[in-house]
C-alpha cells in the first residue's frame, strides 16, 4: 500500500464532494495537486498542497479552502489531527493504527513491497555503457552501466516494460585505429619486432590477444596485402573479440543487454540518408551560414555555407551541421539515424545514460528526436560524471591509450571479485546523484563500518536475520515468515523510535515511484542508507535499554510484534538492493 497514494485519493474523493456542492467549480485540473511528507516532520505526517494549486482557478483564497479540506479530513477514520499551515497547506497526523497497517502490507506483500502500476505498461528504451569497441570497460564506463541497469530495473519496478540497449560505435574513426593497433599485434605475433607502438595507435597489451587469433585463423596470408584489404578484415575481427569481452565485463557486473545495435550496420543499410531526407522533407534541413562562435574568434573559422539541421525550432541554442565539408555525413547525423530507428521500432520513451563529455549532445539530441518523430517521442539524457579511483587515499590513474588503465574487472576483483565484488561496485556507484563526480576508494570501499555505506547497509540487512535465526532457536515450532508476523499485535509497536521506523518503511512506495519517475537510481541508495541508519539506531538502544529490545523474555506478543518489523526492515532493504542489483546478505562475516 502507497499510503500516499491512498490519500491522493481520499483528497479526490473530497474534492469531487466540494465540487457536487457548488463549493468548487466543476472543471478543475487536480494534475499538480501533491500529497507529500511535511519538509519538517514536526508538522505531521503528511501535507497537500490542494488548496494553493486549486485557490486561484476556482476563485478562492487558498488559506479558507485549506481550512474546509482541514475540516473534512478531521473526520477522516486515519486522522487524528489536520492542520492549516503557512499560505494553505493541510497537514495530517495519521493514527498510529495506520502504520501499523502499512507494515503488515509490507510483510504480506515480501520484496514486491514497493510495486507500482504507474509506468502502465509503457514501453521505454534505456540505452547505456555504449563504450567504443576500442578496449574493455573501465571503471568510468562501469558507472554508466550500473546507473542504467538500475534505472531500468527501478522502471520494471513501477509497470514499465524496458529494453536495455547497447550503441556499438563501430562506424568512425577510431575503429580504423583499432585495426591498424591490431594489425601491429598480428605481425607482433608472427614473430616481428615491432618496436615501440607508434604515436595514435592503441598500446594496450590486451590487442596481444587479437593480433594471436588473427595469426591463427590467418597465418602470414594478411601481412603483405595492402591495407585497404586487410584493414576490413581485422577490423571485423578486433570489432567482434572487444565486444566479447565487453559482454563478459558486463555479465561481471550482473547486467544483460536486450538489444546490440551496430552504428556500421545502420550507415551501410542506408539509415543516415533516410533519416536526414525526412528531416529534409519536414523542412528541418537547409543550407546557411552558421555565426561564429561566441568569445575569441578561432583563427581557422570562416564563414561559409553549410548543411545544417534547424535544431534551434526546437530548443537548441544553434542550429547544427549534419554534413562535413567533404561531403560525408557528421557523427550527430549518424545519431539521428539512430534514434530515428529506435523511433521506427516504436519507442517513444527514450533515456540514454552518457559520459560527462557529451554535455553538448544533449540539446541537440533532444530536438533531434523531437523533429523526426513529429513530437510524439521523447529523449532524457543522463549525464554520467567522471569516477576519481583511489587506494587507501592514493590517486588511481587511467588512461586508455597509454594502456595503462584499471578495467572494471580489475576494479571488481580489487574489492573481493564475484557477487561480493560486483555488490560493492555498483552499489558505490549509485551512492551519488549521477550527474556529480564520484571518489572511489578501492580500499575504503571493503571496511567494516559504518562510513562504508555497502557495508552499513548489508549489516543491517544481516543483522535482521541474526534476529530471526536467534528468535527461531527460541521458537523453533513458530512461524516467523512474512505473512505470518503480519498476524502479531503490531498494535504493541507504540515506541516513538518504532514508529519513526514504520513511517520510513511506508514511504518506500513512494520513494520508488519518486525515483522512477525523476529517473534517479541514486535515491534507492540514500532511502536504503537511511534505513539502515535508522534500525541501527533502535539495535543500539536496545543494547542500553533492555525493554527496547527486539526479543523481550516473558511476553511473546510484544516480541513477536519487534520481530515483525524487523522482517519489514529486512524485506525492503532486499527490495531496494534488488534494484541496485546488489544481493542482500543474510550474515556477515570478518
Amino acid at each position: 500500500m502507497n499510503i500516499f497514494r491512498a490519500f491522493e485519493r481520499d483528497l479526490r474523493v473530497i474534492l469531487e464532494q466540494l465540487q457536487g456542492a457548488g463549493q468548487l467549480p466543476p472543471a478543475l485540473s487536480f494534475d499538480r495537486i501533491t500529497v507529500e511528507p511535511p519538509r519538517d516532520p514536526s508538522h505531521g505526517d503528511l501535507a497537500t498542497n490542494a488548496a494553493m494549486v486549486l485557490a486561484r482557478p476556482a476563485g478562492l483564497t487558498p488559506r479558507p479552502l485549506a481550512e474546509t479540506l482541514a475540516a473534512r479530513f478531521a473526520d477522516h477514520p486515519d486522522v487524528v489531527e489536520a492542520t492549516v499551515a503557512g499560505p494553505g497547506f493541510v497537514n495530517l497526523r495519521l493514527a498510529d493504527h495506520c502504520w501499523q497497517a502499512c507494515l503488515g502490507d509490507a510483510l504480506r506483500t515480501g520484496t514486491a513491497y514497493g510495486d507500482s502500476a504507474i509506468g502502465a505498461g509503457v514501453t521505454v528504451n534505456v540505452e547505456f555503457v555504449s563504450a567504443n569497441p576500442t578496449g574493455p570497460l573501465t571503471a568510468a564506463h562501469a558507472r554508466g552501466a550500473v546507473v542504467g541497469d538500475a534505472l531500468a530495473a527501478l522502471l520494471e519496478k513501477v509497470g514499465h516494460r524496458v529494453v536495455r540497449e547497447y550503441y556499438i560505435n563501430d562506424a568512425g574513426a577510431q575503429v580504423d585505429t583499432l585495426a591498424r593497433s591490431a594489425f601491429l599485434r598480428y605481425r607482433e605475433a608472427l614473430g616481428e619486432g615491432i618496436g615501440e607502438i607508434p604515436a595514435g595507435l592503441y598500446p594496450g597489451q590486451y590487442l596481444c590477444a587479437v593480433g594471436r587469433a588473427l595469426a591463427e585463423r590467418h597465418g602470414d596470408a594478411l601481412r603483405d596485402q595492402d591495407e585497404a584489404a586487410w584493414l576490413p578484415v581485422v577490423r571485423d575481427a578486433a570489432v567482434a573479440m572487444q565486444m566479447a569481452a565487453i559482454k563478459q565485463d558486463l555479465a561481471l557486473l550482473g547486467i544483460e543487454m536486450d538489444v546490440f545495435s551496430s552504428e556500421r550496420a545502420l550507415v551501410e543499410a542506408g539509415a543516415v540518408d533516410a533519416a536526414l531526407a525526412r528531416l529534409t522533407d519536414q523542412g528541418h534541413v537547409y543550407t546557411g551560414v552558421l555565426e561564429p562562435p561566441k568569445g575569441k574568434l578561432p583563427e581557422d573559422w570562416e564563414p561559409r555555407p553549410q548543411t545544417l539541421f534547424r535544431s534551434t525550432a526546437f530548443g537548441d541554442d544553434v542550429d547544427r551541421p549534419v554534413k562535413k565539408s567533404d561531403g560525408s555525413w557528421t557523427y550527430f547525423a549518424n545519431d539521428i539515424a539512430y534514434h530515428y530507428d529506435k523511433v521506427c521500432r516504436g519507442f517513444r520513451n527514450l533515456i540514454d545514460i552518457v559520459g560527462a563529455d557529451h554535455a553538448g549532445y544533449v540539446k541537440r539530441m533532444q530536438a533531434a528526436v523531437r523533429a523526426i518523430s513529429d513530437g510524439a517521442a521523447a529523449l532524457d539524457v543522463k549525464l554520467c560524471q567522471l569516477v576519481h579511483l583511489f587506494q587507501g587515499g592514493v590517486p588511481v590513474k587511467m588512461s586508455k591509450r597509454a594502456g595503462t588503465f584499471v578495467t572494471l574487472r580489475d576494479v571488481i576483483e580489487e574489492v573481493g571479485g564475484g557477487q561480493i565484488g560486483r555488490g560493492v561496485v555498483r552499489f558505490i556507484m549509485l551512492t551519488r546523484r549521477n550527474d556529480q563526480t564520484l571518489d572511489f576508494d578501492l580500499a575504503r570501499v571493503t571496511e567494516l563500518s559504518k562510513d562504508n555505506p555497502v557495508f552499513y547497509v548489508q549489516y543491517a540487512h544481516a543483522r535482521c536475520h541474526s534476529v530471526l535465526r536467534h528468535a527461531g532457536e527460541l521458537w523453533p515450532d513458530g512461524d516467523l515468515s512474512g505473512t505470518a508476523l503480519a498476524r502479531a499485535p503490531l498494535g504493541r509497536l507504540s515506541e516513538p523510535d518504532e514508529l519513526a521506523l514504520i513511517r520510513r518503511l511506508a514511504g518506500w512506495p513512494r520513494q520508488v515511484e519518486a525515483a522512477a519517475e525523476a529517473h534517479e537510481p541514486h535515491r534507492i541508495a540514500f532511502y536504503l542508507s537511511d534505513l539502515a541508519a535508522e534500525f541501527h539506531a533502535l539495535w543500539n538502544r536496545g543494547r542500553d535499554d533492555t525493554s527496547l529490545r527486539f526479543l523481550v523474555a516473558g511476553d511473546d506478543g510484544l516480541s513477536r510484534a519487534r520481530l515483525a518489523l524487523v522482517r519489514g526492515v529486512a524485506t525492503v532493504i532486499a527490495s531496494g538492493l534488488a534494484i541496485m542489483g546488489v544481493d542482500p546478505v543474510e550474515e556477515m562475516r570478518a
